[in-house]
């Protein structure tokens, strides 16, 4: 039998690609959050209170003040994310992910159409959370740029994932131009799109308004996975 001078090439190929593999399938988990301080984090958009209570973040709504995002001061590309999350029934919130903010003006074009971010504006993906009687925990929107990608009007089964006034669990996939959520281990989310590869995450406190009550949205838990 004749030997292939490339037999040797084509197997190391091989084993490399297993290893490497193997490698991304035993990432370690990450926490993102120390259980001390917001080290790792930074304030942006509006003035909404963000503080340490033990194993928690909170996010406290304040009046008058733009939706309000905690981001990490890092960008992240493909990861998991997980986290677990308690919010006031009266407050809506989200998870950014692959998100950006600019210190100057900027327009993009995406599909033929053109987009204007502000200075200063969060913009990118969101996973929804929404107490309210809609329920569209879990939905995809496009924060400061093209508004809801992927509702939950159709999908009963992803609604009745949120647990009210208790904690609830995200799971959430980002890979390649794949972007997905779980809530509570039910599926929620499968969405393709390409426009933004990487980015921060962020704990969002929305705007309340004139609202002068203080509601809160906690969250705990937080690790992730690069892969």
């Amino acid at each position: 039998m004749k030997f292939s001078p490339w037999a040797g090439f084509i197997a190391a190929a091989f084993s490399l690609s297993s290893l490497q593999a193997a490698d991304a399938s035993h990432a370690e988990w990450v926490p993102l959050f120390n259980g001390k301080d917001l080290n790792g984090w930074t304030q942006r958009g509006g003035n909404a209170k963000y503080s340490v209570a033990g194993d928690e973040i909170v996010g406290a709504c304040v009046p008058n003040t733009p939706n309000s995002f905690l981001c990490t001061t890092r960008a992240y590309t493909n990861f998991v994310l997980e986290l677990e999350f308690k919010v006031a029934d009266e407050l809506n919130s989200g998870i950014q992910v692959r998100s950006e903010c600019f210190d100057t003006a900027k327009e993009m074009e995406f599909a033929g159409k053109k987009i204007k971010i502000p200075a200063g504006r969060v913009h990118g993906y969101q996973f929804e959370i929404d107490p309210s009687g809609r329920a569209w925990t879990g939905g995809l929107y496009d924060e400061g740029r093209r508004g809801w990608l992927q509702d939950l009007k159709t999908n009963d089964v992803a609604r009745a994932a949120f647990k009210k006034g208790a904690w609830n669990k995200f799971h959430i996939e980002c890979q390649g131009d794949s972007l997905k959520s779980w809530l509570n281990d039910v599926p929620i989310a499968d969405y393709k799109d390409g426009l933004t590869p990487a980015g921060f995450i962020a704990l969002q406190v929305h705007g309340v308004g004139k609202k002068e009550e203080t509601m809160e949205v906690h969250f705990r838990h937080l690790r992730i996975k690069e892969q």
